[in-house]
């Protein structure tokens, strides 16, 4: 496998509420030999947010981060399902509309910066698969994840609208979290939930629905007999994870599942120590779920 290199994008929410999933990613990527060029001066997709207030604001900010890709020669990278599905449409509406880009492009010109379409812009969980390679990722197991039962949750904005995700190009990337699964060992656990929301675009608007939804995938999972869950997506980690205890209260559910970020489950597999990925950083306990490996049982 020849050397990789990306620009990276790691999002707003892992260097923020969720850091655990940048220190996660920086440590993982070394031991998969990805070097990472970080774009410290880019700036948040805007997560549909900004495209609600000013929908031309937030494609000329986000048509500013590809350009600094661009500028590097280098594909992007995000760790953000909720990123991937932005970058993916500003992507799109800019190929699609050469004198709306031209535009954007003018706004780009003050920093001597040009976006040309044509940028690959790939979240983690791809550059696993299509990059790597589950071969690849197979032999690189230290500790093998058998034992364990792991649900996958994507989060929508990585599966959805699936005609700008490169579904035609790569039509299994629906199943990509089931495969990683697998080759670190563990076992999947297929339950209905795990490509639906995790409702945290309701939580300021409806926080009572939100955390039906996010219980009820948890409470699925569980029932189903899962050890924990993997999202690729740190808003819904911020609503299976953060929220459960509130979700709890609202389901009456009896639910108590630790989530993982998907650099966390890589970097267990790989034998890094677990304070090294945070898993100990979290709002639900990964005590029980590190203990059911032998390995850690007694650390």
């Amino acid at each position: 496998m020849s050397a990789m290199k990306y620009a990276f994008w790691p999002g707003c929410v892992s260097k923020g509420a969720a850091p655990e999933l940048y220190v996660s990613t920086i440590r993982v990527a070394q031991e998969l030999g990805i070097e990472l060029v970080e774009l410290d001066q880019a700036t948040c997709t805007g997560a549909g947010v900004i495209q609600e207030q000013n929908p031309e604001m937030a494609d000329a900010l986000n048509a500013r981060t590809f350009a600094m890709a661009q500028r590097l020669g280098l594909p992007l990278m995000n760790i953000c399902s909720t990123c991937q599905g932005i970058e993916s449409m500003v992507q799109d509406k800019l190929a699609k509309n050469p004198e709306y880009l031209a535009k954007v492009n003018t706004v780009l010109a003050d920093e001597g910066l040009e976006y040309t379409p044509g940028l690959e812009i790939k979240n983690f969980l791809w550059i696993l698969v299509e990059d790597i390679g589950l071969d690849k990722i197979r032999s690189m197991v230290k500790r093998p994840l058998s034992g364990l039962k792991i649900g996958p949750f994507y989060g929508c904005y990585i599966l959805r609208p699936s005609e700008i995700l490169g579904f035609d190009e790569h039509p299994d990337r629906d199943k990509y979290l089931e495969m990683v699964i697998e080759a670190v060992g563990a076992e999947v656990v297929d339950y209905e939930g795990k490509k639906k929301c995790c409702g945290f675009p309701l939580l300021t608007i409806n926080r009572e629905n939100s955390l039906k939804q996010a219980g009820n995938h948890i409470h699925e999972a569980q029932d189903e007999g899962a050890d924990a869950l993997v999202s690729p997506c740190p808003l819904c980690h911020l609503n299976l994870d953060a929220q459960q205890p509130a979700a709890k209260a609202v389901t009456k559910f009896d639910i108590d599942l630790p989530i993982m970020h998907l650099p966390q489950m890589m970097g267990l597999a790989m034998g890094i120590d677990p304070k090294d990925l945070r898993l100990n950083h979290h709002v639900v306990s990964t005590k029980r779920l590190i203990e059911k490996l032998p390995e850690l049982a007694s650390v």
